[in-house]
Order: C-alpha cells, then structure tokens, then sequence
C-alpha cells in the first residue's frame, strides 16, 4: 500500500458504500468531496490518483463521472479491513485496578452463607467463596471510571432471588488477578443492591485472602481483570 493514503482508503471505501464494486455509480466531484469532507479539487485529485493507480475505472458524463472501483483497489479496502479486524479481535482488554484494603461493613459473610448465592458460586465459578469479602478502596478517580467501564464487558452472572423474607439482587462476576498471582481462583463482584459507593470494590475467592497473601487493613493492593475472558 506504499502508493496510497488513508485519504485514499476513505474514498474508495465511500464509493464503495454507493454502490460502485459491481456497478459503474454517477457522481460529481462536488458530490463526493462532500462525501469525504474535501474540497473539490482536493476530491479531484484523489480521483486522478485512484484512476493512475488502477483502483477505479470512471468515464466523463457532463457534469458528473460514471466510475466503478476496479478489483484491485476493492482488494485494497480488504487487506486494510483484515488487518485491522484481526488488531481488533486479538487485542486482549485488561482493567486496572489499584486501592488500600479496608474494614467492610460485615455483610459480605451473611450474604457468602446464603445458600441462593452459594449454589450459583459453586455451580458457575467452581467454588464456594470464603464467607466474606475483601474491600479495596480504590485510590484514583481513573479507576472509579474503570469500574464503570467494566459493566460493558460480559461477566459471570449470579441470579437474584427471594426467600420467605425478602429478595436479593444479581451479583456480576468478573474473574480477576491478585498482586500479578495469575493461578488464583478470584473474583470482583458488582452488586445489583450495595451499601458502597463506586469506589469501593468487593472481592471473593475459595479461600481468606488476607490469609493467602499475608495482607492486612491499610495494605495497597493491585488487581487485573481480563475482559475478554469472563469465564
């Protein structure tokens, strides 16, 4: 592609959208530097480009040009819209976290022991979580905003439920990294009810893990989660 430009690129793939692989299409010069937000003589000069190049075929009909892109500048657009869709689906999207351990209200071991969320744990994750969570208070705005960005992303998903009292919401789950400890069963749960404002962050795992990693009150912390992985 070392004799065309994104400009280029951007016209074809607009004469494209009118049409113009199967089909010779009419269009004033006027009318496609509209398209591709030029000016006229700018439109025109690509054109003359794109004709020298061999990636269109366009003949002279009064005002307006009857043009066709030619097999090998359809190739072009192509090879660009591969490349760019395999950058896409090979970029593997981590989230950020980092923040202090602190003292949590003490909810997080009556809702582990519910047996409505223990049987889903178990079922989807693979494990009963330790009765409790672990709080991180999050220590920038930039991850508060992460936390936000993460619910975009798909997540285990944990049914509400009712019991004979009253009904719980759905918890999200999304498998997370430790301190880099990339082999340890973990999750960051977004709750549908919570006490907590956006910055605090509630973490399960199999196991207590202020225990597992010699952590205490205070403690910085850092987490990864792999969005492209919810499972």
């Amino acid at each position: 592609m070392s004799n065309i430009t994104f400009q280029h690129i951007l016209l074809l793939s607009e004469l494209l959208l009118c049409g113009a692989k199967n089909n010779f299409v009419e269009l004033t010069t006027n009318e496609i530097a509209k398209k591709i937000k030029r000016s006229q003589q700018l439109a025109s000069k690509e054109l003359l480009d794109l004709e020298f190049f061999g990636y269109i075929k366009r003949n002279k009909k009064s005002k307006k040009y009857s043009i066709k892109v030619t097999e090998k500048g359809y190739q072009q657009v192509y090879d660009l819209f591969l490349f760019l869709k395999t950058a896409v689906e090979s970029f593997k999207h981590v989230i950020d976290f980092e923040g202090h351990i602190i003292t949590g209200m003490g909810e997080g071991a009556y809702y582990m022991s519910l047996n409505g969320y223990k049987k889903q744990f178990k079922e989807k994750l693979g494990y009963e979580p330790y009765p409790g969570t672990l709080n991180i208070k999050l220590n920038s705005l930039l991850f508060i905003e992460a936390k936000k960005e993460m619910l975009k992303y798909p997540s285990i998903y944990i049914e509400g439920f009712s019991d004979q009292s009253r009904t719980f919401g759905w918890v999200k789950c999304y498998p997370a990294y430790i301190n880099d400890s990339m082999n340890i069963n973990s999750s960051i749960l977004i709750l549908e009810r919570t006490h907590y404002d956006d910055s605090i962050i509630e973490i399960i795992a199999p196991f207590s893990i202020k225990e597992q990693f010699s952590l205490k009150n205070g403690d910085y912390i850092k987490l990864k989660v792999n969005t492209n992985n919810p499972i």
